[in-house]
């Protein structure tokens, strides 16, 4: 999630209130399971909600551009360092059962405190 978080040692604030109101939008910061390591808790940006469809671009001259449609009570999840970032578009949609609660204020560093 570089630039919008440090690789470590970051404090956020996160509300469980959005989701369980199903008040997800599309540039809100999630943090979720991970769809490949339950014991892993991920943080991505929304990039597409149910319905909404996405198009990644290829990572290397062999891929073509895809596009997917996000299934119902899934959401698209992409780090904000698309260079560098294991997100959906390695494991597809994620379903809002994973998704634990929006972040919405960066309290650590006190440099770098705001509202997301």
């Amino acid at each position: 999630m570089l630039p919008t978080f440090n690789t470590d040692g970051d404090v956020v604030l996160v509300e469980f209130w959005t989701k369980k109101t199903n008040a997800l939008k599309a540039g809100d910061v999630v943090v979720a399971k991970s769809p490949t390591n339950p014991k892993q808790t991920i943080c991505k940006r929304i990039a597409a909600l149910e319905g909404q469809i996405v198009t990644v671009e290829p990572q290397n001259a062999f891929q073509q551009v895809r596009h997917h449609v996000v299934p119902q009570g899934h959401v698209w999840l992409q780090g904000d360092n698309l260079n560098n970032s294991t997100d959906s578009r390695s494991y597809g949609a994620v379903p809002l059962a994973l998704v634990r609660g929006r972040v919405f204020y960066k309290m650590w560093p006190p440099s770098e405190m705001r509202r997301l």
